[in-house]
């Protein structure tokens, strides 16, 4: 059993719904020691937050007199102290940048969804802070007022550090003034004393100038050169500078064209059968899995197929050694609003074609919305890029680095093929390969983009393992 008192200044006989006797202090325990902290106690029956100083006392010690609420509460479990963080006086918060990943140390502060004097929930966003992979939210410890920003947008933000103070209960929030708002500043107005009237400006009367009395112009304009470049005007050009993200995806680019061996190799792919296949199946298909079936896990298929028969272009080169993963995770490039992310589809040798489709739709979501975590990003053995939902015909994709190899698909564009003899229409697609020619040689990078063409030209391949 245990006992606990509070003992709080409190100017009505009822808190929170429960009686409590106000009476003058007498003898009350002594040696007790205080603490500002917000707690709630919990018992049988009752449960109440307060914002006071609780007491931990024994012995005994006579006070002055003074009127003070004291509740003796008694229960059979336990009593409970919850501390939540505030300021000396109890209402304002901090909010701070959270933890952003094992491997992201800051970020950039790159906008603010509220402004001071807003009202904001309990873990609603108030400020985005960009790094080098995703964007992450500030939200609002308590709900409450903006009081005022202690960041500005653009700055290096660190986890821990605090950008916003809100007030729990709205009390010393400064809204901004209209004058603040308005682009021209209003006239000094003229301090006028009482009962004077303000004479009121006449205009300057216009006087006339005679065409003799204009001066003429002491020196015509100068004439540019024939040969000076006419530069456009500084008005007519903006500076934004780069995203955290975008930078980031720079230097890894930058850094993969100057350490690999860049090569890339072409082959196409006569769509015609995968195509058919969708066709037949994409409603049983979609009624079934509640996803559509496209085009990509049949080249994701391909791919784990062709990694398995050349594990050289699953491998990777560090120092003076080899690493060859028996895994396949396959890397999917997303382009969005932002930059180019890779979201990873893990273990996609052990995946059919429903769990392909619907792991790609939930990371391709994800990625749009800015709500992909940096270990969906993180690691993949091979990568698959798709210019062709933008209508690239032909490209040279930049290897995603540590890996050694990426896959670029393209549009799918009918054109004259001889088959059995015979000119036909075919839905053909360009496929490429760029591979780092230091660890994968010609040989083995021509036998993998033929493996692609035949699973994706004939997809009972797949079932038989031929």
């Amino acid at each position: 059993m245990i006992w606990g008192t509070i003992r709080r200044k409190v100017s009505s006989t009822q808190v929170l719904g429960q009686a409590w006797k106000v009476r003058s202090a007498a003898s009350t325990p002594r040696c007790y020691r205080t603490a500002p902290k917000e707690a709630l106690f919990s018992g049988r029956g009752f449960e109440c937050i307060q914002r006071s100083s609780y007491h931990v006392a024994s012995g005994s010690y006579a006070s002055k007199s003074s009127r003070v609420a004291t509740s003796l509460m008694q229960t059979e479990s336990f009593m409970r102290f919850q501390n939540r963080p505030f300021s000396s006086d109890g209402d304002l918060v901090e909010a701070v940048v959270p933890f952003m990943g094992e491997s992201i140390t800051d970020g950039t502060l790159a906008t603010f969804l509220k402004k001071p004097g807003d009202k904001v929930a309990m873990d609603e966003p108030i400020a985005q802070i960009e790094t080098d992979k995703v964007t992450i939210d500030v939200v609002s410890p308590e709900a409450g007022v903006i009081q005022k920003f202690v960041a500005k947008e653009g700055e290096t933000v660190e986890p821990g550090v605090k950008i916003a103070i809100i007030s729990k209960s709205g009390e010393g929030v400064e809204q901004a003034a209209p004058s603040e708002t308005s682009n021209q500043p209003e006239p000094p107005k003229e301090k006028v004393s009482a009962g004077k009237e303000v004479p009121k400006a006449e205009p300057a009367p216009v006087k006339e100038i005679s065409p003799k009395s204009r001066a003429p112009s002491s020196q015509p304009p100068p004439k540019h050169m024939a040969s000076e470049p006419i530069l456009p005007p500084k008005d007519r050009e903006r500076r934004v500078p780069m995203t955290r993200l975008r930078k980031r995806v720079a230097i890894r680019l930058k850094d993969s064209q100057n350490t690999f061996a860049l090569l890339t190799t072409f082959n196409e792919v006569d769509m015609t059968n995968l195509m058919k296949l969708r066709s037949d199946y994409k409603d049983a298909f979609l009624e079934k899995h509640g996803v559509k079936l496209g085009f990509m896990s049949g080249f994701v298929k391909a791919a784990v197929s062709a990694l398995e028969q050349l594990p050289v272009v699953n491998a990777v080169i560090d120092g003076d050694d080899i690493i060859y993963r028996d895994y396949v995770d396959i890397s999917i490039a997303v382009g969005t609003p932002k930059g180019l992310v890779v979201p990873v589809v893990r273990n996609a040798c052990g995946m059919n074609f429903a769990q392909i489709e619907k792991e790609i739709n939930t990371l391709a979501k994800k990625a749009a919305d800015g709500s992909i975590s940096i270990d969906e990003m993180a690691g993949g053995t091979f990568t698959i890029s798709n210019g062709g939902v933008y209508g690239s015909l032909l490209s040279t994709p930049i290897i995603n680095p540590p890996q050694s190899a990426i896959l670029g698909m393209h549009s799918i564009v009918n054109r004259p093929m001889v088959v059995g003899g015979n000119v036909v229409s075919r839905p053909m697609m360009y496929i490429a390969l760029t591979y780092d020619h230091r660890l994968i040689d010609g040989r083995e990078a021509v036998y993998f983009l033929r493996r692609i063409k035949d699973v994706v030209e004939d997809p009972r391949r797949l079932l038989l393992d031929v």
